[in-house]
């Protein structure tokens, strides 16, 4: 990092909600100002494919000029299908939901989402956050608010979503857009939704877990990007929402699955399951139990509070600016810099 200000460093390890229908000025501040060095594509757009790569690439060549040290930014959305499809519209295909993703053979999932991969290269998205890993169960999917109730899950044994999982992310690999498998360690056997509801519990997962199965799958096949929830286990860290776990994200998920990509967490900006803590606190949160990519996605105006906490808390603690360093290396790594 020789020549990497810590301003920088913070920016890299950041990543900013830009709506695609009209892009917040806050958004376009906290870019220039704060180094951000990723953006999100956020909220439901059906413009087509011209007016988004127009707004991708004024930030990426415009905005972030001079501001990012020269590295790329990644360019992330949800394009899972069915009810989470941000982009839409000419140049977009209607992409189904994962369950019925799930009905398809692995070959002609892997077909198709070939095809959605291109159309998000087209317009610059480098990362797509998605597939969603979660199994619930054949019975609790009814229950399940955040994944079963809205179709988002391949199926409810660990095999067919790993199966129809690999298929996806192998096509979006043939455009060269990379996925996030989420919401380790699974959002499948909760009731509550973590974006809607506080106290969102899980009582069963454990590191045998075969949702957790499905992680380790995709970190045995190389995955780059894991995105963490901010559920809580019972039975892996009682009270602790697993984005700030040190105990879920370095123990299990680096240490027991031996994942070395880049941990990108849940969207920390509005979600109710974190309403509890200060912005800034769940930044540096998230950091100290081994995340590398603070999402704030959704509210993107809480971000300068975040960036503002990283950097006061690194500056008083050398443990913690030498894990906001390894984060940005990681980070960096990923986009091919360092």
């Amino acid at each position: 990092m020789a020549g990497w200000t810590l301003e920088e460093q913070v920016g890299q390890i950041v990543m900013v909600g830009v709506k695609t229908s009209a892009p917040q000025q806050s958004s376009h501040d906290v870019v220039a100002s704060a180094h951000v060095g990723n953006v999100f594509l956020q909220g439901r757009s059906s413009a087509g494919r011209a007016k988004v790569a127009g707004l991708v690439h004024w930030f990426t060549d415009q905005v972030a000029a001079g501001a990012t040290h020269g590295a790329p930014m990644i360019v992330a959305t949800d394009q899972e299908g069915g009810l989470v499809q941000t982009l839409s519209g000419d140049g977009f295909s209607t992409i189904p939901s994962a369950l019925d993703q799930g009905r398809m053979s692995p070959a002609a999932l892997k077909a198709a989402s070939s095809g959605w991969g291109a159309e998000l290269a087209a317009v610059g998205v480098t990362l797509d956050l998605a597939p969603v890993v979660d199994v619930p169960t054949a019975k609790g999917a009814a229950t399940n608010a955040p994944i079963g109730q809205l179709g988002r899950a391949y199926g409810f044994t660990a095999a067919d979503v790993t199966s129809h999982a690999d298929a996806f992310t192998d096509g979006l690999a043939t455009a060269g857009v990379a996925v996030a498998p989420k919401h380790f360690p699974g959002l499948g056997r909760v009731t509550g939704n973590t974006d809607a509801a506080a106290g969102v519990v899980d009582e069963v997962t454990d590191a045998s877990s075969d949702q957790v199965s499905v992680f380790r799958q995709e970190v045995a096949r190389g995955a780059r990007f894991v995105m963490v929830g901010t559920a809580e286990y019972a039975r892996l860290d009682p009270g602790v929402p697993a984005a700030f776990s040190s105990k879920i994200v370095d123990g299990l998920l680096r240490g027991q699955l031996g994942f070395h990509g880049v941990v990108i967490t849940d969207d920390l900006s509005a979600a109710a399951q974190v309403e509890a803590w200060s912005p800034g606190e769940r930044a540096v949160k998230a950091i100290e139990a081994g995340c590398d990519l603070v999402l704030a996605s959704k509210d993107p105006s809480v971000l300068p509070a975040m960036v503002q906490a990283l950097l006061d808390k690194a500056r008083a603690d050398p443990a913690f600016a030498a894990a906001v360093e390894q984060a940005a290396r990681r980070v960096l790594a990923a986009k091919g810099v360092a």
